[in-house]
């Protein structure tokens, strides 16, 4: 009985000692994979007339360079909700740069001032492109930054603004506009357009007519653009901005949070910049 015993002994404790290697081998590996680490610091960049106050984040640990996305604000301004997105983008190993359009962190805290500087930018593409240039060259020059990949994004007055960039032909892979305006000061044509287009809105917008959002569509099919336009049924605005309920009642405006579509759409927002980069 012993004899039978000891052998039996042997074959386990030879099994407990693989498997214990086995184990030290996994802890060994796992320790090679360092924990995000998110950076996010305030960033100031000018044109000649005007000072910009940014945002840039990203993953330190990711070695080496990455791909540069530029966050636009909504028609309220540079907060909190935009730095959020570029938070986000930094989570999925991207570096990205919130950006200030209006100048000086400027905020508006009604409609009426958030209507009074969207159309002053808008009306003023000299400085509009100069602001916008200006933080592109910002995130490019990023050390944890491959300039030669830049995508931007945009929601509401932002998503305009970024459309219309990649129409005035910046050198950009994509971009991303989300419950935004489709008719933009610069018409899209197939010589300078060279961005991958996607548009996310709610197809109960009130602010988005639907001879607009035809149009556009006819102007990116003219151009021969690379464009996907996805309007989500009993959407309204603002669907991505979990704040936007608040807004709507205290200003009595068609504003509103819709979990589903938001989630859909930064899906598709991951595609897109997987398929470019």
């Amino acid at each position: 009985m012993q004899k039978l015993i000891n052998p039996l002994l042997l074959v386990l404790g030879i099994l407990l000692f693989a498997c214990a290697n086995k184990s030290s081998e996994y802890n060994e590996e796992s320790k090679e994979v360092d924990a995000p680490n998110i950076i996010g610091t305030e960033v100031s960049y000018s044109t000649d007339s005007t000072e910009m106050k940014g945002y840039i984040v990203y993953d330190e640990s990711i070695k080496g360079e990455r791909p540069g996305v530029l966050v636009v604000h909504e028609w309220w301004g540079h907060n909190e909700y935009t730095r959020e997105r570029a938070n986000m983008l930094a989570e999925l190993g991207y570096t990205a740069l919130a950006i200030d359009m209006y100048g000086d962190g400027k905020q508006a805290a009604h409609p009426e001032d958030a209507g009074k500087f969207s159309s002053q930018v808008m009306s003023n593409m000299d400085e509009s492109n100069a602001r916008f240039l200006k933080a592109m060259e910002t995130l490019q020059n990023h050390p944890s930054v491959n300039a030669d990949k830049i995508a931007a994004i945009g929601y509401c007055f932002g998503g305009s603004v970024v459309l219309t960039m990649a129409n005035a032909g910046y050198d950009l892979d994509a971009v991303a506009a989300f419950h935004s305006g489709v008719q933009v000061p610069v018409k899209p044509n197939s010589e300078t357009l060279k961005a991958k287009i996607l548009v996310c809105n709610g197809a109960d917008d009130p602010f988005i007519s639907p001879e607009s959002v035809e149009q556009f569509k006819a102007d990116m099919d003219a151009a021969g653009a690379d464009y996907k336009y996805i309007s989500y049924e009993g959407v309204v605005h603002s669907f991505t901005n979990k704040g936007a309920d608040e807004l709507g009642k205290k200003f009595d405006l068609p504003l509103a949070y819709n979990e589903e579509a938001d989630n859909a759409s930064w899906l598709e927002l991951q595609k897109l910049l997987k398929s470019v980069f």
